[in-house]
């Protein structure tokens, strides 16, 4: 049978605060031992009073008894956590597990973890921060535009967000100018296609929870994006039934513009050298 490794993260303990001068520090290790062992008889408490949980289900350990000494593991079977693959990386939170799609390695994990702490919408409020929306090309994103945090269906959009965090990315504008900007109009949500120039809105406004379920799914599939460290397994194990074209190319090449297209059935992930590990 698989053993598990949970590793409990509580946005208190997980966070760390530093003054306005120094700016927000990459988390350190603070000597706290925040690894468990985990059995049947006791995940559900778990579950229950930390914040957010990052499970590893993989094999038991060997018989080092030195490494046996700083975690100890046993036999378990948690059919009940969905748990499938062995070597995998779920987080659990807010009723909601989430399979780690990204590379193996303790920054890209911290990385990941931290995404999963912050609001599953981001508000757009500004001419600053619309540019720096705009900029994220490498990115699946949607941006809304509604009357304010009240709005049923800001909502229903914020419901959604928390679905899909945090592979794809929800910002919301409640700022007349920035919409205006965007084209957006009340209650109008766009869905951006990573490198494509113009977004899709997604018909039939306001849109239902629901709506903008099935919207992302059928269209989070696109057809050019980079391969990234944050989910490079889940761009690898994509389900395809058209062509998968792996290209190794940089923006600043004449003949990346040729890698953008509306076929369907044609899937290219791109690479930067700089990203490739030899």
């Amino acid at each position: 049978m698989l053993s598990i490794w949970l590793v409990l993260v509580s946005c208190i303990d997980f966070l760390l605060y530093s003054s306005a001068e120094e700016g927000l520090e990459f988390p350190s290790f603070d000597g706290k031992d925040r690894v468990l062992n985990v059995n049947e008889r006791n995940y559900k408490k778990a579950l229950k009073k930390y914040d957010m949980m990052c499970l590893l289900y993989h094999e038991p350990l060997p018989s080092d008894k030195e490494l046996q000494q700083h975690i100890l593991t046993e036999s378990c079977d948690l059919c009940p956590l969905g748990l499938e693959e062995e070597g995998s990386i779920y987080v659990f939170k807010d009723e909601r597990v989430i399979e780690f799609d990204g590379e193996l390695s303790a920054d890209t994990l911290v990385e990941f973890l931290l995404d999963l702490l912050e609001d599953p919408v981001e508000l757009i409020s500004n001419p600053m921060e619309q540019r720096a929306f705009e900029r994220m090309d490498e990115d699946i994103r949607l941006i809304g535009y509604f009357k304010g945090e009240d709005s049923e269906h800001y909502k229903a959009f914020q419901v959604t967000a928390e679905k899909f965090q945090p592979y794809v990315k929800f910002f919301a504008t409640f700022d007349k100018g920035v919409a205006k900007q965007l084209t957006l109009k009340m209650n109008e949500i766009d869905f951006y296609e990573p490198f494509m120039d113009e977004p899709v809105t997604i018909p039939g406004k306001p849109n239902t929870e629901e709506e903008i379920v099935d919207f992302v799914n059928q269209h989070r599939r696109p057809t050019l994006r980079k391969l990234r460290a944050e989910d490079m397994f889940e761009t690898w194990e994509d389900d395809m039934d058209g062509i998968h074209i792996v290209a190794f190319a940089e923006e600043e090449d004449p003949g990346f513009q040729f890698l953008t297209t509306e076929n369907n059935k044609l899937t290219i992930s791109y690479c930067h050298h700089q990203d490739l590990v030899v």
